[in-house]
């Protein structure tokens, strides 16, 4: 949620004029996240987040709202988009494809989560797992095998010996994830800490859903794991995995093939986002605001994941 387009308040009142959200008050500028540019935007009426679309065409963006408003409309605490005075979703601001979403209460979590987080979060894709097969519109994933491959390749030069002999020695290793056949549908694909807003323990909802597609089940599951289960040392614990696994399985059981195929899933989860940081951090995109998270922080995981099997609790 960087700031790559930079807003003037008299192109965001005439932007507003178009919604019966009242007048502004006032906007700031959103430093978390990576992709896209965002806002606080405070009206006399409400709260909004103003999202400007970095990497998508106005077509695709469809979609996007479309699967925010069908979790709201089935009961997962989420953020929603609001709409326009003809009921439109989507409009142009500063060249940008642009939304209005509702602002939640609660913030991202910043340090550590704790077990109750963990479980909490579990619980929830559980529920967008089950309700979510309800949903008919698909799109593929663009951060799948294809694109860890090619990412790969145009990141190689650039490493080291070590890390690219690794790279190498785990895409022979994963080679075979798009034949996996496990149980798909839309997913989130980015569940993050910074994607899930509390208020202490208590859940206030999901935000940016600009990564659902059409994926593994087990996939999203694995996203959530990588960055919600670890210590303080940025390694998985079992402490935290099991309790967003066993709080997941209330609401959805894994399968057998899934559980036999977790380790290889949670290690395409680590390589998507140790590949993505990679290229941020050595192919930066200008902004005015912007952030770049460490890559190593999945490195750490991925090496992890090489050598322990949680889902199976055994040494590789």
């Amino acid at each position: 949620m960087s700031v790559y387009t930079e807003v003037g308040r008299d192109q965001l009142v005439a932007f507003l004029e178009d919604y019966a959200v009242g007048n502004l008050v006032s906007y700031e500028g959103i430093s978390d996240g990576i992709e896209n540019t965002n806002y606080f935007v405070t009206t006399d009426q409400d709260r909004f987040v103003l999202t400007l679309f970095e990497q998508h065409e106005f077509g695709e963006l469809a979609y996007f709202l479309d699967v925010m408003t069908f979790f709201y409309q089935h009961g997962i605490p989420s953020a929603h988009p609001a709409a326009d005075k003809q009921g439109h979703y989507l409009k142009t601001l500063c060249g940008r494809p642009a939304a209005l979403v509702m602002r939640l209460s609660g913030r991202g979590v910043d340090s550590v989560a704790t077990i109750e987080q963990c479980q909490k979060i579990g619980d929830i894709l559980g529920r967008m797992h089950i309700v979510g097969q309800g949903f008919k519109s698909q799109r593929p994933t663009e951060r799948g095998p294809d694109w860890r491959q090619q990412m790969a390749e145009h990141l190689l030069p650039k490493m080291d010996a070590e890390s690219a002999t690794m790279l190498k020695n785990e895409l022979a290793f994963q080679a075979g994830y798009a034949d996996l056949n496990l149980p798909s549908g839309v997913t989130h694909s980015d569940l993050f800490r910074d994607n899930a807003l509390f208020d202490g323990d208590e859940l206030k909802g999901i935000i940016d859903f600009y990564y659902a597609c059409n994926e593994y089940l087990l996939y999203d599951l694995a996203v959530a794991v990588n960055d919600w289960c670890v210590d303080q040392d940025g390694h998985i614990d079992l402490a935290r995995y099991q309790a967003m696994i066993n709080a997941y399985q209330q609401q959805r059981k894994l399968t057998e093939v899934e559980q036999a195929n977790f380790n290889l899933v949670l290690r395409a989860a680590a390589l998507r986002f140790w590949l993505s940081r990679l290229q941020d951090k050595l192919f930066p995109r200008e902004g005015e605001l912007t952030q770049t998270k460490d890559p190593d922080a999945f490195l750490t995981i991925l090496k992890q994941h090489r050598q322990f099997d949680f889902a199976n609790n055994r040494q590789h």
